[in-house]
């Protein structure tokens, strides 16, 4: 049974008619950057729901009601939904379908690779029936060799999941680690990583996400030039960046415009969209963020 809301305008919105809810914009005669309506490929938002806080139903059914129109993926991390009631996980993700936004698992998988073949299908499985869009691929404390990460991606692909790989540089990376516990881990090489990137866009991946840390997070000065080594081989429209900072994501747009994909905290979707749009921002982006369409 699908659930069905009624939007603003009028018209009904289910999961099953492929519609979703767009919400009405104020002060539509003042002149702003340019964003493309739902469903978009360029200029994507992630936001993180349940980890370092709660995330229910009626929170994000607020959220969606005042941001909706830029929401384009939700990621539970961590795990989070693994112990959570399965009815409210459908709820949740029923609700995002509603507003046209998809639902990501996060690199939970990870845990799950290292309790075999079996538990992998079978977690993909169950994570279709709750209604997930993607299953995010992370590798940050375990080593899998390419061709198996590939093999992942086919099984994913064949459940009609979007897969949707996580590459960083830094070894132990994803779990709140220290600085100093990542330097001893050491990196990895970027052209390898890049690499990587294109095998698994070659092999259908929706999107490819660059994990932060060694780039942006725990690494002193910045390492700038990775992102624009992935962005020049792999293409920004491949591409979403972690940036779970305001500090970072405002760099990201600063550098590579407004149409560039990030993942940040839900927290942070309203700063994020009013640097997007140019109308409003920190001393650092005023003014600077412009489209031409």
């Amino acid at each position: 049974m699908s659930v069905s809301t009624v939007s603003p305008n009028g018209e009904t919105a289910t999961k099953k008619q492929e519609k979703f809810i767009t919400n009405p914009i104020s002060f539509e005669w003042l002149q702003r950057n340019s964003r493309s309506q739902k469903p978009r490929s360029t200029g994507l938002t992630e936001i993180r729901a349940a980890y370092y806080s709660n995330f229910g139903l009626n929170y994000f059914q607020d959220i969606l009601e005042t941001s909706g129109n830029y929401v384009d993926s939700i990621k539970f991390a961590g795990g989070s939904f693994t112990f959570m009631n399965p009815k409210k996980i459908r709820e949740i993700n029923d609700l995002a379908h509603q507003y046209g936004t998809l639902v990501s698992t996060g690199g939970f998988i990870e845990y799950v690779l290292t309790k075999g073949k079996d538990a992998v299908k079978k977690y993909i499985h169950e994570c279709k029936e709750l209604g997930f869009d993607i299953i995010e691929i992370s590798t940050g404390f375990i080593s899998i060799p390419t061709d198996d990460w590939l093999r992942v991606i086919e099984d994913v692909q064949k459940a009609g999941l979007k897969a949707k790989p996580e590459i960083g540089i830094q070894f132990g990376a994803g779990g709140d680690s220290t600085q100093s516990e990542l330097e001893s881990e050491g990196v990895q090489d970027v052209g390898y990583a890049v690499k990587q990137a294109k095998r698994f866009i070659d092999a259908g991946a929706y999107i490819i996400m660059i994990e932060s840390e060694g780039i942006t997070e725990n690494a002193n000065p910045w390492r700038v030039d990775v992102p624009a080594t992935f962005i020049n081989e792999v293409g920004l429209e491949n591409l979403m960046f972690e940036a779970a900072d305001p500090q970072v994501f405002k760099w990201y747009i600063k550098n590579y415009g407004p149409e560039v994909n990030v993942f940040v905290d839900h927290s942070q979707i309203v700063q994020l969209e009013c640097t997007r749009q140019g109308i409003w921002g920190t001393n650092d982006v005023w003014g600077r963020i412009v489209t031409y369409k």
